[in-house]
C-alpha cells in the first residue's frame, strides 16, 4: 500500500491547501471548510483518532469522510469503509465522492451480480471507498471472506446515520449493531468516524458506547440545530378528508418542490391517487415501491418534474436536494427526533423552505401499532433459542412454524441474539453457539419508556405556544441553546401562522368523494405456510379449498374510510349503521364476480357479536341472500393470537363448529369484521367449502393494512 505516516505526524498548510481543494471539487468554486470540518479531518488523517460528530442537516459530514478518504488514500492507507443505511443514500454518496476523484463502489442488494468484480478490485488497491449495507456485514461470504482483510487494511472506518446503532434511536436497525463487532477487530491505528444529524444526549452517549467513542482520546463534535431558513407551522384540521382537500387547495401555492409524509403506505397511496386526480404532479413513494422505480422518482424530484413525492419515511436518509422548497406531514411521526431528521430536507441552501405539519387524532394509533412490532417478550425470544441447533443450520423459514412470531419479527430477533453472541449465521440459516443469554429487560424497558416520552414530547409539540424551533432543539439537547429562550422569529408562534385552516367546502366534497370511495380487494392466501406439519397440521402446498379474491369496506389507515371505521370499532357493540349498510350494497354492487352469491354468513365476533349479525340480517335483505346465521366458534378450541402464520393456522384448524348448509346451492358471502392476516377468512371458508359450499366470497368491514 505504499510508505506509512505516522500517528505523530503534525498537520500541514499543505494538507489542509489539499482538502479545500478536494472540498472545492466536491462541493462547487465558492466552498470552503468549516473550522469543525477540518478539525475532524485533522484528527482523522493526522493523529488517527475516533471521532463522533453530530452536526445538523446539511452541515457537510459526507464532505469530512470524503476529503478524509482521499487524504488518507494518498498518504499510502487502504480504502474507507462507509456503513450506510439505505440504497438511496448510496447512490447519493458515490456520486459525490466521483464529482471529487474518489474511486467508490457500493456492496448491497441491488447490485448482486458486481460483488465479484468489487471484490477484486478492493484486492487489487483500485477502490478508494467502499460503501456497504449494515445487511452486508452480517452475510456469511462477506463477513468471512472480505470483511477480516478491511478490518486489518481499512484506512478509516465510516458509520453514517450512526443514530440507528442505538436502541433509543428512532430508526434503529439490527444490523447495524454488528458494527461494534466490526470496530472491535480494526487494525491497530485505523481512525472511526461516526456521524449523526439526530440524537439527543442519551442517543449520543449509547451511539458512544456501542461504537467504543466514549473514552478520552475520542473527538465529540456537537454543533447547533437551528435552521434559518425554516418556517414551521402547525395547522390543525379536524378530519383527515380535510386535511387531504387543504393540501389540494395549497400544494401549488408552497415553494418549488418537496415532500409529503405520511405515517402508512395507504395514506401514501391514497392521497397520491387524489392529488394526481386534482392534476398535481406527485407520484407515492414507499418502502413497498419497486428498487428502480424509487431511483426514478428520486430523480424526478432533484430536476422538479414533480411537485412532491407523497412518501412513508422510506424517503429520509441520505435523499440530498438543497433546494428541496418544503416538507409537509400529513400525521406526525412518533419521535422529535424523527421529525426533525425528516423536516431537514428542506431548505439547505435557500433562504426559505415551508415546514407543516397536519396532525391527525389516529396518529397515536399508528404509534401504538409500531410500537407493538418492536423486540418481544422474554419467553419468546427463549423459545427461538430453545428451537435452533449448534450443528444443524435451520433458516428462518423453516424456524417460522416453530416459533410464535412473524417473519419480519423473527429475523430481527436473530439478528439481535447473533450480535449478543447466543446465535450465529452461517451458509444455509442460523445455529445455536450455546453461549449463555441474558434478556436485558431494564434496557427494553428504558426504551419502552422513552419512546412514550417522545410520543408525548410530538403531542406537546403540536399545542406549544413556544416557539417551535427552540422546542425542537430542546427536545434534541441542542448544545448551541442559550439558558433564555431565544425565538426564532420565523415560526407560526412566532410570526403568526401563514398557512389558514379554512378549507373550501366544494374540495371538501371533491375529496370526500374520492376517499369515500368504499371497497378494497381482499387477496386470498394462496399458499400453506412452511412447517405446518412440525405443528400436527397436514397441510401443504397451494391452498385448493380456500375462499375466492374478496372485498373490504375499507383499510383503518384510509384517509377516508380509515377514520370512521375507527370509530366505529371504538364504540360499544350494536346494530350495524345505515350508512355502513349502504357503504357496503356499494361495494357489493360493484363486485365483478363470476357467479353471484345466493347466501351469507357471519362469523362469529367475540367483540362485536351485533354489529356483524345485524349486518348479515340487512345484506340478506337487500341482496336477497339466504341468512345462514352465525359460523360458531368451537368453545373447546381457545382464541387464537398468535402472530406466526403456521401457528394461525394450527390454532384456526377445528375452530369453528361444523355449520349446517341446508344445500348450498351457489356461492356464500362470508362477513367479518375485521381482516388482519386472512388466515381467519381463509379457515372459515374452507370449513363451508367442506360443508358444501361451492364458492366463498369473504367480505369484510375492515382490514388492517
Amino acid at each position: 500500500m505504499g510508505a506509512m505516516t505516522t500517528a505523530t505526524e503534525p498537520a500541514t498548510l499543505d494538507l489542509r491547501a489539499d482538502a479545500e481543494r478536494l472540498l472545492r471539487e466536491l462541493a462547487g468554486p465558492d466552498a470552503t471548510l468549516r473550522e469543525d470540518q477540518w478539525t475532524a479531518i485533522e484528527a482523522l488523517v493526522v493523529q488517527r483518532k475516533r471521532a463522533l460528530v453530530v452536526q445538523r442537516t446539511g452541515w457537510g459530514k459526507s464532505a469530512v469522510y470524503f476529503i478524509s478518504a482521499k487524504l488518507l488514500r494518498a498518504r499510502g492507507h487502504g480504502p474507507t469503509v462507509i456503513v450506510s443505511p439505505l440504497l438511496a443514500l448510496m447512490r447519493n454518496q458515490v456520486a459525490s465522492a466521483e464529482r471529487a476523484g474518489v474511486r467508490a463502489a457500493t456492496i448491497n442488494s441491488g447490485n448482486v451480480t458486481e460483488w465479484d468484480e468489487i471484490h477484486a478490485a478492493i484486492a487489487d488497491g483500485t477502490v478508494d471507498v467502499l460503501l456497504v449495507s449494515p445487511e452486508r456485514l452480517n452475510n456469511p461470504d462477506f463477513r468471512d471472506q472480505v470483511l477480516p482483510s478491511l478490518a486489518a487494511d481499512a484506512g478509516l472506518v465510516v458509520v453514517d446515520e450512526a443514530h440507528c446503532v442505538s436502541d433509543w434511536g428512532h430508526d434503529f436497525r439490527p444490523d447495524y449493531r454488528r458494527i461494534r463487532t466490526l470496530i472491535g477487530e480494526l487494525g491497530e491505528g485505523i481512525p472511526v468516524l461516526a456521524t449523526t444529524a439526530t440524537a439527543n444526549d442519551r442517543v449520543v452517549a449509547d451511539v458512544s458506547a456501542q461504537l467504543g467513542v466514549g473514552g478520552s482520546e475520542t473527538l465529540v463534535l456537537r454543533g447547533g440545530l437551528e435552521r434559518e431558513s425554516l418556517r414551521l407551522s402547525v395547522v390543525h384540521i379536524d378530519e383527515a378528508s380535510k386535511r387531504a382537500a387543504w393540501l389540494g387547495q395549497q400544494l401549488d401555492r408552497l415553494p418549488g418542490s418537496g415532500i409529503i409524509y405520511t405515517l402508512t403506505v395507504s395514506a401514501a397511496r391514497d392521497l397520491a391517487g387524489l392529488l394526481s386526480e386534482q392534476g398535481h404532479e406527485v407520484a407515492a413513494y414507499t418502502g413497498q415501491t419497486d428498487p428502480a422505480e424509487r431511483e426514478s422518482l428520486e430523480a424526478d424530484l432533484l430536476e422538479n418534474r414533480v411537485k412532491a413525492l407523497v412518501a412513508t419515511s422510506a424517503l429520509g436518509m441520505g435523499f440530498d436536494k438543497p433546494d428541496l422548497g418544503f416538507v409537509v406531514h400529513l400525521g406526525a411521526p412518533s419521535s422529535p427526533i424523527s421529525y426533525y431528521q425528516q423536516v431537514g430536507r428542506a431548505g439547505r441552501s435557500t433562504d426559505r423552505a415551508e415546514v407543516v405539519l397536519l396532525p391527525g387524532f389516529e396518529d397515536r394509533q399508528i404509534w401504538s401499532y409500531f410500537a407493538s412490532i418492536a423486540f418481544p417478550r422474554e419467553h419468546l425470544v427463549r423459545r427461538v433459542i430453545e428451537v435452533l441447533d449448534a450443528e444443524r443450520p435451520q433458516s428462518t423459514q423453516a424456524l417460522e412454524p416453530l416459533v410464535e412470531l412473524s417473519r419480519n419479527r423473527l429475523e430481527m430477533v436473530l439478528k439481535v441474539l447473533d450480535v449478543d453472541g447466543a446465535v450465529k449465521r452461517v451458509r444455509g440459516g442460523w445455529i445455536s453457539t450455546g453461549q449463555p443469554w441474558e434478556y436485558d429487560a431494564e434496557r427494553y424497558g428504558r426504551l419502552e419508556q422513552a419512546r412514550e416520552s417522545e410520543q408525548q414530547a410530538m403531542v406537546e409539540y403540536q399545542r406549544t405556544p413556544m416557539c417551535r424551533m427552540e422546542f425542537l432543539r430542546r427536545q434534541l439537547d441542542d448544545p448551541g441553546l442559550s439558558a433564555d429562550p431565544q425565538p426564532c422569529g420565523r415560526c407560526d408562534n412566532c410570526a403568526g401562522s401563514a398557512h389558514s385552516a379554512e378549507v373550501d367546502e366544494e374540495a371538501i366534497a371533491r375529496a370526500r368523494a374520492r376517499l369515500d370511495r368504499p371497497g378494497v380487494d381482499l387477496a386470498p392466501r394462496k399458499q400453506w405456510p412452511t412447517g405446518l406439519a412440525k405443528l400436527g397440521v397436514p397441510l401443504s402446498g397451494k391452498i385448493t379449498d380456500g375462499p375466492e379474491t374478496g372485498r373490504v369496506l375499507g383499510r383503518l389507515s384510509d384517509l377516508g374510510w380509515g377514520q370512521r371505521l375507527r370509530a366505529l370499532f371504538d364504540e360499544p357493540d350494536g346494530p350495524v349503521p345505515d350508512a355502513i349498510v349502504d357503504a357496503c350494497v356499494k361495494v357489493l354492487a360493484a363486485w365483478d364476480w363470476q357467479q353471484r352469491p345466493t347466501a351469507v354468513m357471519a362469523l362469529e365476533s367475540a367483540t362485536r357479536p351485533q354489529l356483524i349479525a345485524s349486518l348479515a340480517d340487512r345484506l340478506a335483505q337487500v341482496g336477497r341472500l339466504r341468512n345462514l346465521g352465525t359460523l360458531t366458534r368451537n368453545p373447546e378450541r381457545p382464541p387464537v393470537s398468535a402472530a406466526n402464520s403456521a401457528y394461525r393456522v394450527a390454532g384456526l384448524t377445528g375452530a369453528w363448529l361444523a355449520p349446517d348448509l341446508g344445500g348450498a346451492d351457489g356461492p356464500i358471502l362470508l362477513l367479518d369484521d375485521l381482516a388482519d392476516t386472512g388466515w381467519t377468512l381463509t379457515m372459515a371458508a374452507r370449513e363451508l367449502r367442506m360443508a358444501g359450499a361451492p364458492a366463498v366470497l369473504p367480505f369484510a368491514l375492515a382490514s388492517v393494512s
